[in-house]
């Protein structure tokens, strides 16, 4: 039962990123303290979620079709998130 809710909760977490997409059809999202904040937010999620992934698939040894897949999507959206945050701070350091 706990590997299929962990399946399920790391399964959830492929499509909450692309949430952003439509919240940036609003006028409020595209304004500049509102949108750093947004995407700041976005990235610390993927961040997470790829961490929680990589703890659910090794910790309690889910090696599910399903669960391989959220491990290689989540970590490929943990690496964007940090990405971003490296990017959003580069313009600070130079």
């Amino acid at each position: 039962m706990k590997n299929k809710i962990l399946t399920a909760v790391s399964t959830i977490m492929l499509f909450v990123p692309w949430t952003l997409l439509i919240l940036r059809m609003f006028d409020w999202a595209m304004e500049s303290p509102t949108a750093e904040i947004m995407i700041s937010c976005y990235a610390a999620f993927m961040i997470f979620s790829g961490i929680f992934t990589i703890v659910s698939y090794a910790a309690a040894k889910i090696k599910s079709n399903l669960m391989k897949v959220c491990l290689v999507v989540n970590n490929l959206y943990a690496i964007f998130g940090i990405g971003v945050f490296v990017l959003m701070g580069l313009p600070k350091f130079m």
